[in-house]
């Protein structure tokens, strides 16, 4: 039988399989096979799941329990595999009855109670949110965040915040692509927060748990309630706010409730995909009030981070990865930092398991799947086009017969890079360049070899055309 620790435990692993899970399947497949299980107990090195149902269990069984196997091992080496059971009717219904998003509830209890211990004392501001709150990732803190140049500004102001004894700027908006540190860098504001002042009252949520919020207090017409809650808090942190785009009703409310808190000097941290002004379906106002703080912005990953990123979690995991392996994944996976992660705890997770070695054939193995949807076409189209912005020229110039060296050698760089990222042939790619013979292209990739031998400036200028159109 677990222990109280030993169940809060379990739940917190739980949290974090789950959402590593949701990002490489989606929303909509989480919403209907993941977010609908529950862990009930540990027996051994087994772990034990329950469903609602039988169809939903078969289903679970033949498309996910391998992968959460991994994922689970990842968190836990004691895990090595996991029963799936049905949860009986009543209870099923019972808990489809209950309110909100499951797994951040059960995340939040869990979160709640086991990372007090890990990070200081356990924080008496989480009470004014405790049902609302979502929970913090004990693992998403500044020390585990690894800067680079694409995320250096917004980490800055992150840990600004985090810091500052009075509120520097007001909102913090941080916005970037899926899996690219937003998530992170909030959950580290909050546990800073949380250290340096327990008594400051912190709420951290979703957009879009805070629309469900204020829908009930709506259909409960106790709208006080709600209001009261969202405004007497510290500081207000909401993920994901472009999911309020188009709903004019909670619109108003959270324009009103940002107006609130900033009048009374407490901080609003937001994040979102696109910066304030790029919001589809928010009202003129509200961008303009989100915009009168600071606005960060985090930046696709670069090779060199990416590497940072792979070479910070092997030690943090304690697994002897050989470089090649983290310089091949650092070249290959370039979508996000979870999914850069979430390979790498995959092959640990596969070698530990299996009682394989760590290598790159074994990493191509495991991966192959992963490996075949992050492997895109680059186009000589574009390849032109980042060329040309690269050199500072037009696109035109790529097909034109100028042959000032200001032109000629960007358009060679281009032949050169599309004979090494295409499949092309070399009379196709002398077409593409305003109908070149193929012996031109040849010469264009002969002298950007010699070039880059007896070059570096200009090595390096062409390796970081190649990252980038491979990223």
């Amino acid at each position: 039988m677990n222990t109280g620790r030993d169940n809060q435990q379990l739940q917190t692993e739980w949290y974090r399989v789950s959402s590593r899970l949701k990002a490489e399947i989606g929303d909509t497949a989480f919403e209907n096979w993941v977010k609908p299980m529950s862990v009930s107990g540990m027996e051994g090195s087994e772990v034990r799941l329950s469903v609602p149902s039988r169809f939903m269990r078969d289903w679970v069984e033949a498309n996910y329990l391998d992968r959460l196997k991994e994922l689970w091992a990842g968190e836990n080496a004691g895990v090595h595999s996991i029963e799936v059971r049905i949860l009986p009717k009543s209870k099923a219904v019972a808990r489809d009855a209950a309110e909100g998003n499951e797994i951040e509830a059960r995340g939040a209890e869990a979160d709640g109670a086991s990372s007090g211990a890990a990070n200081g004392p356990q924080a008496k501001g989480w009470s004014v949110g405790s049902d609302i709150s979502a929970p913090l990732d004990p693992h998403f803190n500044f020390s585990k965040f690894v800067v680079g140049k694409p995320n250096e500004f917004a980490y800055a102001a992150a840990r600004r915040v985090a810091e500052a004894q009075s509120v520097p700027f007001n909102p913090l908006f941080l916005y970037g692509g899926v899996g690219l540190g937003k998530t992170h860098l909030m959950h580290a504001i909050a546990w800073e927060i949380q250290q340096r002042d327990p008594a400051r009252t912190v709420m951290y949520l979703s957009a879009e748990k805070f629309m469900y919020r204020f829908v009930r207090a709506l259909r409960e017409q106790n709208t006080v309630d709600f209001k009261d809650q969202f405004r007497s808090v510290d500081v207000l942190m909401i993920d994901d706010v472009q999911f309020i785009g188009g709903r004019d009703a909670t619109q108003e409310e959270f324009f009103h409730t940002f107006n609130a808190l900033v009048d009374q000097g407490r901080q609003i941290i937001l994040s979102a995909d696109k910066s304030p002004s790029d919001l589809e379906g928010v009202e003129d106002r509200l961008k303009s009030r989100l915009n009168c703080g600071l606005v960060a912005d985090i930046h696709a990953t670069t090779y060199e981070l990416r590497l940072a990123i792979l070479e910070s979690k092997a030690e943090q995991m304690q697994i002897d990865a050989p470089r090649k392996v983290l310089e091949f994944l650092a070249h290959k996976i370039t979508a996000n930092v979870r999914e850069l992660e979430g390979a790498l705890n995959r092959v640990a997770a596969h070698t530990q398991l299996i009682g394989r070695e760590l290598t790159l054939e074994t990493t191509q193995e495991v991966l192959h799947d992963l490996l075949r949807a992050n492997d895109r076409r680059v186009t000589i189209e574009e390849i032109q086009k980042r060329v040309a912005e690269h050199f500072n020229i037009r696109v035109s110039d790529m097909h034109s017969a100028r042959r000032a060296r200001s032109v000629a050698r960007p358009r060679q760089v281009a032949m050169y890079l599309a004979k090494q990222l295409t499949s092309r042939s070399l009379p196709e790619i002398g077409r593409k360049f305003g109908g070149r013979d193929h012996t031109t292209v040849m010469h264009a990739v002969k002298k950007v070899d010699e070039l880059r031998d007896h070059d570096s400036t200009f090595a390096e200028d062409v390796e970081l055309l190649r990252r980038m159109l491979e990223g």
